[in-house]
């Protein structure tokens, strides 16, 4: 029986060699890249820019999003700023689910989609869970598409302004993905 090294002195080791240095090459090339994003979202339920409503609950289409149980649909302006009038660079489209005994916390599953800017036709699929009654939360990346193709990572939601009474309120999401 040959041994190890008599191997190395036949053609045989470079054909061993040639993908093993092919995939150490490609492995290095594909490296994730890491994204960070500001940006904000209007959560309007009442008003003359209504983006959000109620489609569910124990009362039908008249509960309050703040009571357990009620699903509403969104389709949301992300803006750059926190100003409504700052520049649009998408839509927040999905739903939002209490889903809290107490009426304290949602359930979001939404797609932010970039319709303006160097995202523009990308997409990041968002979802967990959103205690609203706690300024600041952490959620989920869990895809996207376009640039974002294959992307994992998280998100901090932060809210800069809530109108209760009118179901109003204006969210930070500070974004950290990465991607290929």
């Amino acid at each position: 029986m040959p041994s190890l090294l008599s191997y190395a002195s036949t053609p045989f080791l470079p054909l061993l060699a040639l993908p093993i240095l092919c995939w150490a090459t490609t492995l290095r090339k594909h490296k994730p890249k890491e994204t960070n994003l500001v940006f904000y979202i209007h959560d309007n339920f009442a008003g003359d820019d209504t983006s959000a409503m109620t489609v569910a609950g124990k009362d039908g289409p008249t509960t309050s999003i703040l009571e357990f149980g009620t699903l509403a649909a969104v389709d949301d302006p992300v803006t750059e700023g926190p100003d409504p009038k700052s520049k649009k660079i998408g839509r927040a489209q999905g739903l939002y689910i209490n889903s809290q005994l107490d009426g304290k916390g949602l359930y979001l599953v939404f797609s932010v989609i970039f319709t303006d800017g160097e995202y523009k036709g990308s997409t990041l699929e968002i979802q967990g869970a959103d205690p609203f009654s706690i300024k600041e939360r952490e959620f989920s990346i869990v895809s996207g598409t376009g640039f974002f193709r294959f992307v994992k990572g998280y998100g901090i939601m932060t809210t800069e302004f809530i109108d209760i009474p009118n179901l109003r309120a204006i969210l930070k999401l500070d974004v950290t993905v990465r991607h290929y």
